[in-house]
């Protein structure tokens, strides 16, 4: 139980702090503000359990690494960050150090963070100050020797870290500017969609060219024609992030969290600096070789596909727009990596349900009707027909899913 002198500290470190973020300020707006942009970093995905109060901390992070678990950043002095000054927050989010240096992991993304404006930071940090102080003590760091050593984050940051705040493009327009600020830094839509290296850091010359996350593929939103987002218009970027769906696809897992937690609540000037940003320097897409029709794998799949898949895809695989996803042309189905395909096949999935889209469409399990080699074959088929091109999905590919679904 905490003393009363603690929570005098508390209180008077909050009131503080409060002060020194709105000094010179409406602190009404200042904290208004800093309530948006907090839903810009999407901040509820890693600071709050549902169910539990806001910002409480307890998420489990999976890592190839081990486990860490988000931190409870509410205002309490003992187990949040109610002895913080704004100084130790700007600290963490622009160089991954933490109170009296404390070293942060990269499950923070604090790499993208760092280009956040300081003037951007002191409005979070009000919104944060007026939070409920919840005692909740998280333990986050619960990865396994010799990981758990933070002194191991010195190389680690030499390696994967580029400290600075975000510095406008001159050649660009201002909107494109603001696109790349929130991609770049706040929105961090890099630490999903950009591949990592060994160490867990980001492939920064692969740039949202995608990634795998648990057996879900975030997919390639670059302006790449075929395998990123290229023939989707400006609208169709911010109708996705705006209700996550759109004529091309339906927001599912840890992207429709994204959206019904984020992006639907996004400014639409917002979303659309966003889509001028990713759409830049789309080219046509070379016509891409598929699988010969012939091939055993995609004739076996044409069969599966017409009877498990055609009455909600439809038959050449054009879907129900805002209902079904399409299938042809679309930058999943023609990923590299197959994971997230072989996910939804197997265990199903739902949408996200948006203030703009409130029903959330379903596709059905059918792991248990289908074996790996079906699998296999349907999406082989998918994947190489209707314009789309992508490497043959193998019965081990599925096998390797179906096992890391299975409970533990």
């Amino acid at each position: 139980m905490k003393t009363l002198l603690s929570v005098c500290v508390g209180v008077l470190g909050l009131t503080l702090n409060v002060a020194h973020a709105a000094t010179g300020a409406d602190s009404y707006n200042l904290v208004e503000q800093g309530r948006y942009l907090t839903t810009l970093g999407d901040c509820t995905a890693c600071h709050t359990l549902p169910g539990k109060p806001a910002f409480s901390g307890g998420v489990v992070l999976d890592t190839p690494f081990g486990k860490l678990l988000g931190a409870n950043i509410t205002p309490d002095p003992v187990t949040g960050i109610g002895r913080w000054t704004f100084n130790d927050f700007q600290n963490a989010m622009s160089k991954g150090h933490g109170l009296d240096g404390k070293r942060l992991y990269g499950a923070m993304p604090y790499t993208a963070y760092t280009k956040v404006t300081r003037q951007d930071n002191q409005a979070i940090w009000a919104y944060l100050q007026t939070l409920d102080a919840v005692d909740n003590k998280v333990e986050t760091n619960q990865l396994p020797f010799p990981f758990n050593v933070r002194t191991s984050l010195l190389a680690w940051n030499l390696m994967n870290f580029k400290e600075g705040e975000f510095k406008a493009n001159p050649q660009k327009s201002e909107q494109w500017n603001r696109g790349a600020y929130l991609v770049e830094g706040l929105g961090h839509c890099g630490t999903c969609h950009t591949p990592k290296g060994l160490t867990g850091g980001d492939k920064n010359d692969q740039f949202l060219t995608g990634a795998n996350l648990q057996n879900w593929v975030a997919p390639n939103i670059t302006a790449d024609a075929h395998s990123g987002i290229g023939s989707w218009t400006e609208e169709d970027i911010v109708k996705y992030l705006k209700t996550g769906a759109n004529r091309f696809d339906i927001a599912s897992g840890p992207m429709a969290e994204e959206v019904e937690h984020s992006s639907q609540h996004w400014k639409d000037t917002d979303l659309m600096a966003v889509a001028v940003y990713l759409k830049d320097g789309a080219k046509p897409a070379e016509p891409p070789k598929a699988l010969d029709a012939k091939d055993p794998a995609m004739v076996s799949g044409k069969t599966i596909y017409a009877d498990r898949c055609s009455a909600c895809h439809v038959g050449n695989g054009e879907g129900t727009e805002n209902l079904f996803p399409k299938l042809a042309m679309a930058p999943l189905v023609n990923s590299a990596d197959p994971s997230s395909m072989i996910r939804v096949v197997l265990a199903g999935s739902r949408a996200g349900a948006t203030d703009a889209a409130p029903t959330a469409p379903a596709m059905p399990a059918l792991g248990w009707a289908l074996s790996d080699d079906n699998v296999a074959n349907v999406l082989t088929y998918v994947r190489n027909s209707w314009g789309n091109a992508a490497p043959a999905v193998s019965s081990a590919d599925v096998k390797t899913v179906r096992e890391a679904l299975q409970p533990k």
